[in-house]
């Protein structure tokens, strides 16, 4: 398989997707309003990785661009939860890619305490072939997820998806304290963006 070939429309989406983002976020600032976009990361996953994927889940090598869909992945970090709820609306209302999925698991977290809106989009994307239509994974979370998130998947990494017991239980504590921070972080919102304009406008 010629993997360069396969990969390439995927690092197109992800770089188009990062600069449309931050332009969303650059608006905001240019309109003097708080940014719900705190920052913006993206990657295309390794071939080592799909293919790890792609035997655990039994996918054949000609169906891996239909049945993998987070091979191009993008992150929006945002400073709230109801941030996140604000550029999910904004991606809706997007017409350049269409939305196949949504999963919410701030509302509805995974056991592990796993929290973060997942969305699988459509991506048209111009080749020297013509147009080509691509899946792509956009990860919406709160700082505070994202850190746990980190640290869960360093560990997954560590531990090959078997972490020990003990361990898993101190990161479900780790979950709920971070979704409590970000919980108290909320009722101070208006306080903390106040003082955010105050530091800008100097």
């Amino acid at each position: 398989m010629n993997w360069e070939a396969i990969i390439a429309p995927y690092s197109q989406v992800v770089e188009e997707l990062k600069v449309k983002l931050k332009g969303m976020r650059r608006q905001f600032e240019y309109e003097a309003r708080h940014s719900p976009i705190e920052f913006i990361t993206g990657r295309v996953k390794p071939v080592q990785s799909i293919l790890e994927k792609a035997e655990k889940r039994q996918i054949p090598l000609e169906r891996i661009e239909e049945e993998i869909q987070d091979i191009a992945g993008v992150r929006v970090v945002c400073q709230f939860v109801d941030d996140i709820y604000t550029v999910v609306e904004m991606l809706r209302s997007r017409k350049d890619f269409t939305i196949i999925e949504e999963k919410d698991y701030i509302s509805d977290k995974k056991a592990s305490g796993y929290r973060s809106f997942h969305m699988t989009i459509e991506y048209p994307v111009e080749t020297i072939h013509g147009n080509k239509k691509v899946l792509a994974e956009i990860q919406i979370r709160t700082l505070a997820m994202n850190f746990w998130a980190t640290n869960e998947h360093s560990l997954n990494y560590k531990y090959k998806g078997r972490i020990p017991v003990d361990v898993k239980k101190r990161l479900q504590r780790a979950a709920e304290a971070a979704f409590k921070l970000d919980e108290e972080m909320s009722k101070i919102k208006t306080e903390v963006q106040e003082a955010q304009r105050i530091f800008h406008r100097k």
